[in-house]
């Protein structure tokens, strides 16, 4: 039900039983989220400087449409710099943006391409918009859980993709300028690549074998 109210799955009554099934948005974020998770290089390779700035308001009574537009910009990787203010140093989302604002049902907004200027600090502005501490530590016990190529590959292959999935939804990407020196994130993508390369090809054969 939570999953309904989302808008990730659509009821259909047939006789007393309901079927669920995927809405448009949810088979969306499956086709996107399959290529984000394995281009996913937890940091920005190459960035111009720009950021997006998405201005929206929500009514406060209007708690459905709070909760969806906060969930899928998060998951976008926008962070919140301060109310009605979103933040990313992506610009090609823009699709993504609007997509997310017409599920959310919000007519009130403004998407802008903007360039820092001024003496204000960018790392602390970083810092409020995302929880980096929390991902920090993710990230460090993600290179723990899978520092050794030890154990059966096609359970390794499905944990270790399960648990490296979370991270482009949940991390910003951001620009090397704005992180700490020792950020853990692109050592953690190395580790994912290499695991799966060690992997996937005895997972795929071992999965061949029990369907079969």
């Amino acid at each position: 039900m939570r999953a309904a109210a989302d808008g990730w799955l659509a009821a259909e009554r047939i006789g007393r039983r309901t079927r669920w099934q995927l809405t448009p948005a949810a088979e969306r974020l499956l086709i996107d989220g399959t290529e984000r998770i394995f281009s996913f290089s937890a940091i920005a390779d190459r960035w111009d400087g720009r950021w997006t700035l998405l201005l929206a308001r929500v009514p406060e009574t209007d708690r459905a449409g709070r909760h969806l537009l906060r969930s899928r910009l998060a998951w976008s990787g926008f962070g919140n710099c301060a109310p009605g203010l979103w933040l990313s140093p992506r610009t090609d989302r823009a699709d993504e943006v609007q997509r997310v604002l017409a599920g959310a049902g919000v007519t009130d907004a403004q998407l802008f391409l903007a360039s820092h200027h001024g003496d204000g600090s960018l790392t602390e502005l970083v810092r409020q918009s995302w929880d980096l501490a929390r991902l920090d530590r993710q990230y460090r016990d993600f290179i723990t859980e899978f520092a050794s190529a030890d154990g059966d590959p096609l359970v390794r292959t499905v944990e270790l993709v399960h648990a490296w999935r979370r991270f482009p939804f949940i991390d910003p990407e951001l620009p090397a300028l704005v992180l700490p020196s020792d950020w853990p994130g692109p050592a953690a993508a190395e580790v994912f690549r290499h695991r799966h390369a060690d992997w996937s090809a005895l997972a795929v054969r071992a999965w061949t074998e029990l369907d079969g």
